[in-house]
């Protein structure tokens, strides 16, 4: 069971794609040899192990890391090991899954409450009559 799984998914290890380059940032001699950074890529368009719907929700939360194609890009950099990039890069795509898996909750419409629109009309009385005296509109 080569892949990455969660609650209500699984993406099969065909599915991804890794490549492996030299991490930005400082990092003393060794980021200039040692290719540890991790690129993962997931063709999101293609994939036949996710729905429709969860495909919609995860290339809307992917946003800037969707490309046009629908290829999804997750950079990995955050530790000095190849491995360790690795898995974080395998989590954050599960996550991003995960959270794509649970629909949004529909809004349901409100009416504001009479008191509310109430306090309201009253407060924009008030500020009417202070401003009103203000321009010696009102003579008392």
């Amino acid at each position: 069971m080569n892949g990455i799984a969660g609650p209500g998914f699984f993406v099969p290890e065909s599915e991804l794609s890794e490549r492996f380059i030299r991490a930005p940032g400082p990092g003393g001699q060794n980021v200039n040899k040692v290719a540890s950074c991790v690129q993962l890529t997931f063709d999101l368009a293609r994939s036949p192990s996710l729905a429709p719907p969860v495909k919609h929700r995860l290339a809307a939360l992917a946003g800037s890391r969707l490309s046009k194609d629908g290829v999804l890009l997750l950079t990995a950099s955050r530790f000095r090991e190849r491995e360790r990039n690795r898995a974080d890069a395998r989590e954050r795509l599960a996550a991003l899954i995960v959270r794509a898996l649970t629909p949004p909750k529909p809004r349901r419409a409100t009416k504001v409450p009479k008191g509310s629109k109430k306090k309201r009309l009253e407060s924009k009385k008030h500020r009417a009559r202070t401003k009103a005296h203000r321009s010696g509109r009102i003579s008392e």
